[in-house]
């Protein structure tokens, strides 16, 4: 019997696969008929995330991949078993990312600042340095972006700097790969649901915050961002290359909120108060 879903026979990396997003992209992509290979560093979480996409996804075929998604030679044998599949790759989703927590930008350190860049930058560039190597034309390439690429948000400048810095690494790797047919582009989404930032779901007082500057007044889920993930990875986007387009409930209609009162509470009035008069506390 033939498979008339719209990625039937195709296959799939998806790096950072363990987080909510990760996750949740993988099981549309298998929902369409895609076999995944999906990559995170821990085994046993991996095994829970291959256990929870098959039990949605009974007919889907989920391979792991043990590894780092910042290492090269990891990500070169991830996409290296994603291709031997079926001798090809036709999508990659690069979900690793993420930042340290609220910080003043003067009470950073230049190496935590560096390695916000490799999280949220290098890791998408290798994805997509190795990853286009091994696909035909009609591949595709997708990224995790964030609001804050585009709306500065306070105690997060290494963040926002990165993710800025990631959209025009998309735009770039677009350019210079169309005319290999491989699409490149990223979902920016706003505050999603997940245990990472779980701590600003659990103080109604900051999560209020944030919902005041969503005019669909809700918290993204993980599904949210990948049904965008979904759309970009297929057959349906075939003309969209080089874009990276929020899915964030209208927050960029608005702002970031002021999390300041928070922030204080962690690193401390007297250090605060230096920070505001843009003094190293």
């Amino acid at each position: 019997m033939s498979d008339n879903r719209p990625l039937a026979g195709m296959t799939a990396l998806v790096t950072g696969a363990s987080g909510g997003i990760g996750s949740a992209s993988a099981e549309l992509l298998l929902r369409d008929g895609a076999t995944v290979v999906i990559l995170a560093r821990r085994p046993d979480v991996l095994e829970e995330t291959r256990a929870e996409l098959i039990a949605a996804v009974p007919d889907g075929r989920v391979e792991l991949f043990v590894g780092d998604g910042m290492a090269e030679d990891d990500v070169k044998a991830a996409l290296a078993k994603a291709h031997a599949i079926a001798n090809r790759l036709d999508i990659v989703v690069a979900t690793v990312g993420g930042g340290n927590g609220f910080k003043p930008m003067m009470m950073l350190d230049a190496q935590t600042f560096r390695d916000q860049f490799d999280r949220n930058v290098v890791s998408a560039f290798l994805a997509i340095r190795h990853g286009a190597q091994l696909m035909q034309p009609g591949g595709s390439i997708v990224c995790i972006s964030s609001t804050a690429a585009k709306l500065p948000f306070g105690g997060l400048a290494a963040y926002h700097t990165a993710k800025g810095a990631l959209e025009n690494l998309v735009r770039a790797a677009a350019e210079e790969l169309g005319s290999a047919g491989i699409r490149v582009n990223a979902v920016r989404p706003g505050l999603t649901r997940s245990k990472r930032v779980s701590y600003l779901f659990t103080d109604n007082s900051i999560f209020d915050k944030f919902l005041d500057e969503f005019p669909i007044r809700r918290a993204g889920m993980p599904i949210d961002i990948g049904q965008a993930v979904r759309y970009l990875a297929g057959p349906e986007s075939s003309w969209v290359t080089g874009q990276s387009f929020a899915v964030d409930g209208g927050q960029e209609l608005r702002k970031n909120p002021d999390l300041s009162d928070m922030i204080e509470e962690t690193v401390g009035a007297e250090a605060m108060a230096a920070v505001k008069r843009g003094k190293i506390p």
